[in-house]
């Protein structure tokens, strides 16, 4: 069964299109939690952030940044989050990737709220956890 992302790029069902290329979908979030909230895709289907190959990674990042700069520029926006979610427990609701450029114009308006809450780090051994993460990059 195709997910939602793959029935609008084929056409299947409608959204608002903020951009498009032979590669990138960029449209308006039908749930947004600010004005100009939008979701940019690739074309091609890929599960996530951490499957997407890097070149298709890069091409929507590119698409992000410039409608994140169009969103300051003509929409006002004081600020930008730009967000991608990898697997149910971060939030990926859409099993496909996808990347939230959501422009912010006063702190705290919308529906959006961003927390970072501190662990204590006393607990971990900053080093080996270091170790351990750099022997896992490829």
């Amino acid at each position: 069964m195709k997910d939602v992302f793959c029935r609008i790029i084929e056409g299947e069902l409608p959204s608002t299109k903020v951009y498009e290329d032979s590669d990138v979908l960029a449209i308006l979030d039908v749930n947004p939690v600010a004005k100009g909230h939008c979701l940019v895709m690739p074309k091609a289907h890929f599960q996530d952030f951490l499957s997407t190959p890097k070149d298709i990674v890069h091409k929507v990042f590119d698409v992000a940044q410039r409608i994140g700069q169009a969103e300051i520029s003509v929409l006002g926006a004081k600020g930008i989050n730009i967000l991608t979610n990898v697997g149910e427990k971060a939030g990926q609701s859409v099993p496909h990737f996808h990347v939230h450029v959501i422009p912010r114009y006063v702190a705290g308006e919308g529906g959006f709220q961003l927390t970072m809450n501190a662990i204590d780090s006393s607990t971990l051994d900053l080093p080996v956890l270091a170790s351990t993460i750099s022997k896992g990059l490829k």
